[in-house]
């Protein structure tokens, strides 16, 4: 059995709205059973649209570079680079870029989650600055 490392760059990288998407962790390439963990890139002044729950699991992501806030159940905090964030089972979240730079995100999901089991909510939106 051979050690499962994932290069992110060989993952196919989704267009998604306010965000760029790489499954880089899933059952499919990695064999895991108990959690799957995603790469986004959001552009300076970009938000991860539209807000969103996860009905099924918790999410935590862990900002890698950049600044901005998130909206988790009808709270705005702000986050920069070295910040984790748990997103709690069934609570809509949010994520924006107000860097002036690229955002790069580790998401990590338990149990396992794919797009086909977010709950996704059009009338949510983070509050102007």
């Amino acid at each position: 059995m051979s050690i499962p490392i994932i290069d992110e760059n060989a993952v196919e990288e989704l267009d998604l709205p306010g965000r760029k998407l790489r499954w880089v962790v899933t059952n499919e390439n990695t064999g895991s059973q108990y959690c799957t963990m995603a790469i986004i890139r959001v552009a300076p002044g970009q938000r991860v649209r539209p807000a969103h729950s996860h009905p099924n699991g918790e999410e935590v992501i862990y900002i890698l570079s950049g600044h901005g806030r998130v909206l988790v159940d009808g709270e705005v905090e702000p986050v920069r680079s070295g910040c984790a964030v748990l997103f709690p089972k069934g609570k809509v979240h949010m994520l924006q870029n107000l860097s002036d730079v690229e955002m790069k995100v580790a998401c990590f999901f338990a149990p396992p989650a794919s797009l086909e089991n977010y709950q996704f909510f059009e009338d949510i939106d983070l509050p102007e600055n």
